[in-house]
C-alpha cells in the first residue's frame, strides 16, 4: 500500500472541543504518524502520513470531528511523504508556513 502525507485544515468551532486530542487518538488507532496544532485564526491544522487507505479514513474522521465541534469544512492538500514518526500536538502557531 502507497504511504502518501496530506496537510489538512479545519474550519468550524474546532477550538476548545477537544478536536487535536480528537485525531491524536484516531491517528494513533490508526498508526499514523504526523502533528496537529491549534492555528491563531480559529482553525486547526495537521500534517498526516501513512497508507493512503488509512490516511483517508483519518480525514473522513476529521469531518466529523468530535462530539462539540461543527466541522464547516476540511481543506486537503497532498505532498511528498518526509517519513514522520510517531504522532504529536505541536504548539499553537500563525500557521502561515
Amino acid at each position: 500500500m502507497p504511504l502518501v502525507r496530506a496537510r489538512f485544515s479545519v474550519r468550524g468551532r474546532v477550538q476548545g472541543v477537544g478536536y487535536r486530542y480528537f485525531a491524536l487518538r484516531h491517528a494513533e488507532n490508526l498508526g499514523l504518524s504526523g502533528w496537529v496544532r491549534n492555528c491563531y485564526d480559529g482553525t486547526v491544522e495537521g500534517v498526516i502520513e501513512g497508507p493512503e487507505e488509512r490516511v483517508e479514513e483519518f480525514l473522513s474522521l476529521c469531518r466529523q470531528g468530535p462530539r462539540w465541534a461543527r466541522v464547516e469544512g476540511v481543506e486537503v492538500r497532498y505532498e511528498e511523504p518526509w517519513g514522520e514518526r510517531g504522532f504529536r500536538i505541536a504548539p499553537d502557531s500563525d500557521c502561515r508556513d
